[in-house]
């Protein structure tokens, strides 16, 4: 077995989850390759909290002290019909960017799907009835933190966590 590359940590605003990309691609991984990495990078970070999030060929590991979630995501053509089923009503009254509406739906599901995580069982929240994070103002509510991260070209990814203080 041939060693694999070491992952690429993300920066991050002071306070937040340590967070690392992994690059199937560079280690030469299939999809189930990758999310086995994933989880046994998670593993071995021994933190309290971890999320995973896997779009091939990348995989981000987010680990903390206390909740948190992680999302990447490709950006991608989307169907209106998408667009109205993961929006609040809130959400529905803001206009979609026609410059980079992909990016902007991508966000939005992203930040959605991150908080989600965080929140617990991601499985649970209707994205319909979940306000996304990228309308916090600093990027905080109450307890909760959320910031767009640097991912590679032609994704997406959001970080979300509860915060100490």
């Amino acid at each position: 077995m041939t060693a694999r590359p070491a992952p690429i940590e993300i920066p991050v605003p002071s306070g937040a989850p340590q967070v690392h990309l992994l690059d199937a691609a560079r280690a030469g991984l299939d999809e189930d390759g990758l999310r086995s990495w994933a989880r046994e990078h998670a593993e071995s970070a021994g933190a309290a909290h971890t999320s995973r999030s896997y779009r091939h060929p990348y995989a981000l590991v987010a680990w903390h002290t206390d909740s948190v979630g992680v999302d990447i995501e490709r950006i991608e053509r989307f169907k209106t019909e998408f667009l109205d089923a993961i929006c609040t009503p809130e959400e529905r009254s803001l206009p979609v960017p026609e410059a980079d509406a992909e990016r902007y739906v991508t966000s939005l599901w992203c930040s959605k799907e991150a908080l989600a995580k965080a929140l617990g069982n991601p499985l649970r929240y209707d994205p319909a009835r979940l306000g996304s994070p990228m309308f916090w103002p600093g990027g905080r509510s109450g307890p909760w933190r959320a910031t767009e991260i640097d991912v590679p070209a032609g994704h997406n990814g959001w970080l979300c966590w509860r915060a100490l203080s």
